[in-house]
C-alpha cells in the first residue's frame, strides 16, 4: 500500500508530512512524501527559516516519482498545504497525470487555506485554485469548518446546512466531503463535531473538546482518514478511526503541556487508541 502526500515539511515539529508520514507508516503505508516548503519550523514560533520550494522543483520531484512507477502501485494521492499558487497548478497536473496513468488511484485534497483563529493565511491565489481545480479532481477533501464555508461560500451552523453545503460541493467532483472542527447550534458546550458527507449519506463524530489546539491537527486527522481508507475501511469506519486516534494524540499533548502533537510518543495510539468514538448517522430534517 502506498500513498503519495505532497504538503509542506518542517525540521522541527508536527505539521505538513512532518505530521503525517509517520502515522501512515504506522498503519503499513508505504509514504512517498514530496515537500512543498523545507522550513525550519512552522509559523507562529518567533522566527522561521527555510522557504516555500519553487514549482519547478516540485514539479521535478513528482516526476522523478513517476518515472519510478510508484503512480501505477500508489492507492491514494494525499495533497496539503501548497505553499504557492504556482505549485497548486503543478498538483493538478500531477493529479490529472496520475488518473491518466493509473484510473483506479484515489485523491484526498487537505484544502489548507486556514482557520476560524486567523481567517485565511496563504497566498490569496490559492484558494480559488483549490476550490475550482483541485477539490474538482478530489475523490475525498478534508476542510475544516471554517475552510468548509469559505469552499461554499456560505454559513453552515446547523447540521442540515452542512449537508446541504456539502451535497454542492459534492456536486463539483468529490464523492465525500468530511469537515472537521465543526461547532454547530447543536454541538454541546465542551464538545467538537466532525461529519462526512456522501451524496445520500452522513455520518457525525462528537468528541470532548480539549482546551489545546495545536497546528498539525487537521494535517493527522487526514493522514489517518486516508490510511483507513487505503486499508479498506468505509466512510463511518474511518471516520471513526481518525477521530478516536486524533484525540488520543490531543490528550497526551495536552497532559504533555507541549506546543507540538506528541505523535511519536503516542504511536501506538494511532492504530489503537484506547478510546472509541463511533460515527453516528445523521440525516437532514428536510430529506
Amino acid at each position: 500500500m502506498t500513498v503519495i502526500s505532497i504538503q509542506s515539511q518542517v525540521a522541527y515539529g508536527h505539521v505538513g508530512n512532518s505530521a503525517a508520514a509517520f502515522p501512515l507508516q504506522m498503519h503499513g503505508i508505504d509514504v512517498i512524501a514530496v515537500p512543498t516548503t523545507l522550513l525550519s519550523n512552522r509559523p507562529g514560533y518567533p522566527t522561521v527559516r527555510g522557504r516555500v520550494l519553487d514549482a519547478p522543483l516540485v514539479a521535478d520531484l513528482l516526476r522523478g516519482v513517476e518515472e519510478r512507477g510508484a503512480v501505477e502501485t500508489c492507492q491514494m494521492i494525499l495533497s496539503g498545504y501548497l505553499g504557492s499558487p504556482d505549485i497548486a497548478a503543478v498538483v493538478a497536473e500531477f493529479v490529472q497525470r496520475a488518473r491518466a496513468r493509473n484510473p483506479a488511484i484515489s485523491y484526498c485534497c487537505d484544502p489548507v487555506l486556514g482557520d476560524r483563529d486567523r481567517g485565511l493565511f496563504v497566498h490569496a491565489d490559492i484558494p480559488p485554485l483549490v476550490r475550482d481545480r483541485l477539490c474538482r479532481l478530489a475523490d475525498l477533501i478534508t476542510p475544516n469548518h471554517f475552510e468548509f464555508e469559505w469552499l461554499c461560500g456560505a454559513r453552515a451552523t446547523t447540521i442540515d446546512e452542512v449537508i446541504a453545503q456539502a451535497q454542492v460541493l459534492i456536486a463539483r467532483g468529490p464523492s465525500t466531503v468530511v469537515v472537521t472542527s465543526a461547532e454547530l447550534a447543536d454541538t454541546p458546550a465542551g464538545h467538537i463535531d466532525t461529519l462526512a458527507v456522501e451524496p445520500a449519506k452522513a455520518w457525525r463524530v462528537r468528541t470532548p473538546k480539549l482546551p489545546i489546539s495545536p497546528s498539525g491537527t487537521g494535517d493527522l486527522f487526514a493522514a489517518l482518514l486516508v490510511s483507513a481508507r487505503v486499508r479498506g475501511s468505509d466512510t463511518p469506519a474511518a471516520l471513526a478511526h481518525a477521530a478516536s486516534a486524533v484525540f488520543a494524540v490531543l490528550e497526551c499533548t495536552a497532559a504533555g503541556g507541549t506546543e507540538e502533537m506528541r505523535i511519536v510518543e503516542t504511536a501506538s495510539l494511532l492504530v489503537h487508541p484506547p478510546r472509541r468514538f463511533d460515527a453516528v448517522a445523521v440525516r437532514s430534517s428536510s430529506s
